[in-house]
């Protein structure tokens, strides 16, 4: 993972940054390993610099060219992992997309959602929850909206608002709140036993970023709509926010669910290193068109002859 070191703001690189994504054999490692934040770690979000690049591409122009070559094997991964669900195969993956608001969520799925066959991708947004959501345990809104066998599935916001918001905003006692980091694990090693990779990324603002795009937002009348007063007095609980995050992050990124932290401040390297994290674990799934069940001669004879 990308930390701060005092390094250049030319490039957003630091001084360790710059060398590994260029020089260093560590740029070939993959990238699921260079983010994933390690089970049981003491985590300090302040360590890592959210505009850094720590591996892949060097600037936007390559960031774009790579992020659109992704799209053709991406697609083909996702057909193959479609067709292999009717053969009776029940993997599917989850993408969970965190982060303080602007840091990206809806615009990387976006991204992400239109490298897809539609059909094949289920994408929910977590707001907050209704009434008839808030009469159940918490993990309930989440299970209905799980990927089926063969899709792949996408959280904008997920059941980690749960021990975020609800931990910053105080809306249930501590004791339940810690509580909920259990449960939480013990519900994510559950979906990876059915066969489900879950992939959880932090998209990692820096503050100064997020203020930027808040007044962007301002000043764009076509944009007025995303923003709220509200924004703001969220914006001024970053530092419970930011504990928060490192909270969630220390106890629940699991060998069997780890977390990622990608850069976020360039919206570039945010979407290349989100659609390589989706490759590498499609890949490492690994799925294959299912063998016919019929004979395929026979068909072929019988179909000539029509």
């Amino acid at each position: 993972m990308a930390k701060k070191d005092g390094g250049s703001k030319k490039d957003g690189r630091s001084k360790e940054d710059g060398p590994r994504a260029e020089k260093s054999p560590a740029r070939h490692a993959p990238l699921r390993e260079l983010l994933r934040v390690p089970a049981g770690e003491r985590l300090h979000l302040s360590r890592f610099d959210p505009a850094a690049i720590p591996a892949g591409p060097a600037d936007k122009a390559a960031g774009l060219a790579a992020a659109a070559r992704m799209a053709e094997p991406l697609a083909s991964l996702q057909e193959r992992l479609y067709a292999a669900s009717t053969a009776g195969d029940r993997r599917r993956v989850l993408l969970v997309l965190q982060g303080m608001d602007t840091s990206g969520k809806g615009g990387t799925v976006k991204h992400v959602a239109g490298m897809f066959n539609p059909s094949g991708c289920r994408v929910r947004a977590f707001k907050a929850p209704t009434p008839e959501e808030k009469s159940h345990p918490f993990l309930w809104r989440v299970m209905q909206a799980l990927p089926q066998p063969g899709e792949i599935g996408i959280f904008d916001r997920s059941h980690y608002e749960d021990v975020l918001i609800a931990r910053v905003r105080e809306l249930v006692p501590r004791s339940q709140l810690n509580r909920r980091y259990t449960q939480i694990n013990r519900f994510e090693e559950s979906l990876v036993d059915d066969g489900v990779t879950v992939v959880k990324v932090l998209l990692h603002i820096s503050r100064e970023e997020q203020g930027k795009r808040l007044l962007q937002r301002l000043d764009s009348p076509d944009k007025h709509w995303k923003f709220s007063p509200g924004d703001i007095e969220e914006r001024a609980l970053w530092p419970a926010y930011q504990e928060a995050y490192e909270l969630a992050l220390e106890r629940c990124s699991t060998d069997a669910a780890p977390w990622f932290i990608v850069p976020s401040d360039r919206k570039w390297y945010r979407n290349w290193a989100i659609g390589t994290l989706l490759l590498e674990h499609l890949e490492g799934i690994s799925p294959r068109y299912p063998k016919a069940d019929f004979d395929v001669e026979e068909c072929r004879a019988r179909l000539i002859a029509t």
